[in-house]
C-alpha cells in the first residue's frame, strides 16, 4: 500500500498518470505524489564509514576517492545528520591506506607512532591508518 511522503496517510485516491506513472492525491493533506521511484541506495555502512572519516578531518574529494561514493552525496550526508566537525586547528590528518601485514610491519617500528594520536578503521579488506599532528610553527 502506497503512503503519503507528506503526512504518512494511507487514505488516497488515483489523481491521473504523469510521465507515464500513476500519480495520487491524498484525502488528509491534499499532497499529490507518484509512485516510489526505484533508485540506487548506498550500504548503510559507507555512510557510516563516510561519515566517520568526515569527523577524522578529511575532505569531501578525499573521501570520494577512497570510498568511491561522490562528494555531493557525503555532504548531503553531512547537512542530513547535522554532524559537526571538532574545530581544533592546531592539528591536522593525515592517512595511508595499508593491507594487514604492512599495518603489522608499521605498528612494529616505535618511530612511526611517537608524537601523533592514531586511529585505525577497517576500509574493505584493507585498513585506513589516520594520524594527527600538530602543525609545524
Amino acid at each position: 500500500m502506497r503512503v503519503c511522503p507528506s503526512c504518512s496517510s494511507e487514505n488516497h485516491i488515483k489523481s491521473g498518470i504523469i510521465n507515464n506513472r500513476q500519480r495520487y492525491k491524498c484525502k488528509d493533506c491534499n499532497y499529490f505524489f507518484t509512485v516510489d521511484k526505484i533508485g540506487k541506495k548506498i550500504d548503510d555502512y559507507y555512510v557510516n564509514k563516510a561519515l566517520q572519516l568526515y569527523l577524522e578531518g578529511l575532505t569531501y574529494r578525499e573521501i570520494e576517492r577512497i570510498l568511491g561514493i561522490s562528494h555531493v552525496s557525503i555532504l548531503n550526508w553531512v547537512k542530513k545528520y547535522n554532524i559537526k566537525r571538532p574545530s581544533n586547528t592546531k592539528y591536522h590528518p593525515t592517512y595511508k591506506i595499508l593491507n594487514a601485514v604492512e599495518l603489522g610491519e608499521y605498528f612494529s617500528n616505535p618511530l612511526n607512532i611517537k608524537g601523533a594520536g592514531a586511529v585505525v578503521t577497517e576500509l574493505g579488506d584493507k585498513f585506513m591508518l589516520i594520524q594527527w599532528e600538530r602543525f609545524r610553527d
